[in-house]
Order: C-alpha cells, then sequence, then structure tokens
C-alpha cells in the first residue's frame, strides 16, 4: 500500500531523513521505533505532505505522493493524527468530526459515521456539544482520532497516540488501534511506548539519527538485544 525509498528530508542544513526505506502492506500495522529526534514525526509528515521530501520515492496505492497537496493526499485515503493532537480548540467535539470529513459530501453517510465514532468513544458522545479545548488529553487523543477516521481513511498515521497521556487511558486507546485493525484499517504508527508499539504492530522499523538501521517482524523486533537494550529497558 505505502512504499518508501531512498526518503531524504532537510530542515535547513541538518538532515531529518536519510535515505529512508519503508513499506506498509494493506491490513498491517507497522510500527515506527526510536529515540526523541530521530526522524519518526518527519516520515509521517513527508507521506502526507506536511514537509516536502529532498530526495526519494513516497508511492501510495500505486500514485506518486510526491506530486500531491496534502489535501489531496486526504482524498487518496491517507489520514494523519499528529503528535499532540491538534484538536481545534474553539469548536465543539461535533464541529471537530464534521471537519475531518471534509472531503466527503455523502451527507447521510457521514451522518451515520458520526454516530458511530460516538459509538466507538462514548465519551465524545457524551460531550459532542463541548469545545474541544476543554476535554482532558485523553479524550483529545479520542477526538484527533475519530476525526481522522471521519474521512474513512484506508490508510492512518498515528504520531504517538500515548504522549502524555495515563496508563488507563493509553490502554483504551490501544484497545481502539487494534479494533480498527480488525476492522481492515492499515496503520503505520510512531510510538514512544516501544514495546507497547511492537505488541500491537505486525511489523517494525527502528529509526535512529535519520536512518532505518533495523527492521522486521515485530516479534523479533522484541526480542533483538540492540532493542531491548536501546528501547525496552
Amino acid at each position: 500500500m505505502l512504499e518508501i525509498k531512498n526518503l531524504t528530508v532537510n530542515y535547513g542544513g541538518v538532515v531529518a531523513l536519510n535515505q529512508a526505506n519503508l513499506e506498509v502492506r494493506a491490513g498491517e500495522i507497522v510500527t515506527l521505533i526510536g529515540a526523541n529526534g530521530a526522524g519518526k514525526s518527519t516520515l509521517l509528515r513527508a507521506v502526507s505532505r506536511i514537509v516536502t521530501a529532498r530526495g526519494g520515492q513516497l508511492t501510495y496505492d500505486g500514485h506518486d505522493l510526491n506530486r500531491l497537496r496534502p489535501d489531496e493526499v486526504v482524498h487518496m485515503g491517507v489520514a494523519h493524527v499528529p503528535e499532540g493532537r491538534r484538536v481545534l480548540a474553539r469548536q465543539t467535539v461535533q464541529d471537530n468530526l464534521a471537519l475531518g470529513a471534509y472531503v466527503r459530501s455523502d451527507t447521510r453517510a457521514i451522518a451515520a459515521d458520526m454516530q458511530r465514532q460516538f459509538e466507538v468513544f462514548p465519551r465524545l458522545a457524551e460531550r459532542r456539544n463541548q469545545l474541544a479545548g476543554l476535554l482532558s488529553g485523553g479524550e483529545q487523543q479520542m477526538l484527533a482520532i475519530a476525526r481522522a477516521l471521519m474521512s474513512r481513511p484506508k490508510l492512518l498515521l498515528l504520531d504517538e497516540p500515548s504522549l502524555g497521556l495515563a496508563p488507563l487511558i493509553v490502554k483504551d486507546i490501544f484497545r481502539i488501534i487494534g479494533e480498527l485493525h480488525r476492522q481492515g484499517v492499515t496503520i503505520l504508527l510512531v510510538e514512544q511506548n516501544a514495546r507497547l508499539a511492537l505488541e500491537t504492530a505486525d511489523r517494525g522499523y527502528v529509526l535512529e539519527a535519520g536512518e532505518i538501521v533495523l527492521s522486521g517482524p515485530a516479534s523479533d523486533l522484541i526480542e533483538d538485544a540492540r532493542v531491548q537494550q536501546a528501547y525496552l529497558g
């Protein structure tokens, strides 16, 4: 579904990604782990075209993403839940969800999907008329995921969904990620909790200083001595 070849991204004179190679197959959860500043978020931003690659190929479902604008990437079926959630704080929960479906025109189906999100995230249903900025961190993360799902993505990019959340809320978030996976949503997951990420994913990649240094089945990576020493304590 997604193929990244020799992806290079610079921020000024700083190389954030250097010749990175990664692939995501339909129906998988693929995780990308690494230390802060390794380039994980940059890779997701390059896929969604928020940042421009200096070099390399980004191919999604046979289409060259480097030729597309960010809104066109969403139209293609890619949704990005950014680090820090980035909900529209002065809009209600319901308005945030409606804006997540801005690429669609099927009014009845949008209404049905919104109701579906309220069933999956009952806390959002209770707060549908509340301003998003007044939600707790966990509720904002749920809203960010639900908003992305309103575009009916084929590929969901999740950037640090557990960041700053209490353990019980993290458990809820990852339960929902597992449910989405079972429903057939393909997921590329960036996650600071390497153990949880690898326990959730089918395959994984390890990114260090902008370069992919390890990859393989998640079950193999979690047993790898280098991964254990660097990321699993």
